[in-house]
């Protein structure tokens, strides 16, 4: 089909298409422990329906055990023609209101072009490009298709285990996976590398019990003093995380403006950006680390005490090439080398997950730029993302020879993972565009 045509199509279905994602924005399919499992149930049937609904036969729910059931559907390939594997995932992140959202998180709005809820970006908009492009074939796609979409990317999957155990369940001619974003919107990226994660808990024990901090303090050491001065220890004075031993390399290709990145991240005016060399390689290329849990007394009511005790939650991005478990060793090492006072430190590791870094050079991810190229009208940047999809790892041992697109609809005014989470509903459209373009491209090729 011309790009005209699919364009045409696509603007066809997008009220129904909004209105799907509106109505699977309103479940809140938060797969972490201590979340009702009714909702991820709810919503992994939801999109069972709606791929039927949109003429994708066979969609079935896979048993994952230990886990949320991942969607499953298979449409044999046309003789001679490739078979790809689309992923999505439809679990989200937690919407606590303190996070500071204007709304309510499952209640989605649509305010200029854009559609607000958690979970409308990441991912059920990946979710949404996938059933749609399908639509716009009526369900007979030019090349083979596997739909795999799970239900726990945001909290630790399970689904690495069962398609380890059963790799025909993945095995395909390239993946296109529907979890990216954009820095703008109207520019369309695809990524090449990823980095990974290794998250532990560090836990400093000083005292036996509170103790009055007049009496006592300038001698008996405070337990969350000597934790911060163990976390600081994890950056160089240049803002470089100052673990020995991590992988770490310059980033070779295109990067991000300053002035785009300060504004899509919100750093406030007058605030350096921590670190050295080119952004591109600190985001990409570089490890980074953030301290994103602390269990400490909280100021309203805290008393003139010395705490006996204080807690960390330290997550480690890696960069691409690097060993998840080596790399947590390295992070957890550091921690206890840098205790001061001869303090008690326990670390306890939470999770790891693979960094990924693809191939750029074969005929799909040729297809993926010509395909994004023509649907938004610019050629597309070949970029990397700090964030982590271990799954992708998993797929590209089990399926050595196959490509990666990695791309989505995502963009600076997204939130991923924040409060008043958006997606610009021109960009979905663009990417439902883009996928049913790349598709038929790989259609026209032979295997």
């Amino acid at each position: 089909m011309p790009v005209e045509t699919v364009r045409t199509l696509a603007e066809g279905i997008m009220a129904d298409v909004t209105e799907d994602l509106a109505a699977l924005v309103r479940i809140p399919s938060c797969a972490f422990p201590g979340f009702p499992p009714e909702p991820v149930m709810q919503t992994a049937e939801a999109v069972v329906d709606l791929l039927e609904r949109y003429g994708v036969p066979g969609a079935r729910l896979l048993d994952v055990p230990g886990g949320y059931p991942a969607v499953f559907a298979e449409i044999s390939a046309p003789p001679g023609a490739p078979t790809i594997l689309l992923y999505a995932h439809y679990d989200i992140q937690p919407a606590p209101m303190e996070q500071g959202w204007d709304m309510e998180p499952f209640e989605p709005e649509i305010r200029d072009e854009r559609i607000y809820g958690r979970g409308a970006a990441d991912d059920k908009s990946g979710v949404m490009i996938i059933a749609a492009t399908l639509r716009l074939f009526g369900g007979e796609p030019p090349v083979g298709v596997k739909v795999l979409m799970e239900g726990e990317e945001e909290t630790g999957s399970n689904l690495e285990t069962l398609i380890a155990a059963n790799p025909g369940l993945v095995r395909c001619d390239a993946f296109v996976i529907n979890d990216g974003g954009n820095m703008k919107a109207g520019e369309p990226e695809l990524t090449a590398a990823l980095r990974g994660i290794a998250a532990c808990d560090v836990t400093v024990r000083t005292l036996k019990g509170m103790a009055h901090s007049g009496s006592y303090g300038g001698a008996a050491p405070d337990a969350l003093m000597a934790l911060i001065r163990i976390l600081d220890s994890l950056l160089d004075e240049h803002g470089d995380v100052a673990i020995p031993g991590l992988t770490r390399f310059e980033w070779e290709g295109g990067g991000i403006p300053e002035d785009d990145y300060r504004a899509a991240a919100g750093v406030l005016p007058g605030v350096k950006l921590m670190g050295t060399g080119t952004l591109a390689s600190r985001l990409w290329a570089k490890p980074s680390v953030t301290v994103i849990g602390l269990d400490a007394t909280p100021t309203e009511g805290a008393s003139n005490s010395l705490m006996p005790e204080a807690k960390a939650r330290v997550s480690l991005r890696i960069a691409p090439g690097s060993d998840p478990d080596e790399s947590l060793r390295l992070l957890m090492e550091h921690l206890h080398a840098s205790a001061p006072w001869g303090v008690e430190v326990v670390t306890a590791p939470v999770h790891t997950g693979n960094a990924f870094m693809g191939r750029t050079a074969g005929p799909v991810f040729a297809a993926a730029r010509e395909a994004a190229a023509e649907a938004f009208e610019t050629e597309p940047k070949v970029t990397g993302s700090g964030g982590t999809i271990p799954l992708l790892t998993t797929l590209q041992k089990l399926a050595p020879d196959a490509e990666f697109v990695v791309w989505g609809p995502g963009d600076q005014h997204s939130q991923v993972h924040a409060a008043n989470e958006s997606l610009d509903l021109g960009e979905l459209q663009r990417m439902i565009v883009a996928e049913t373009l790349l598709l038929e491209k790989l259609g026209e090729t032979k295997v």
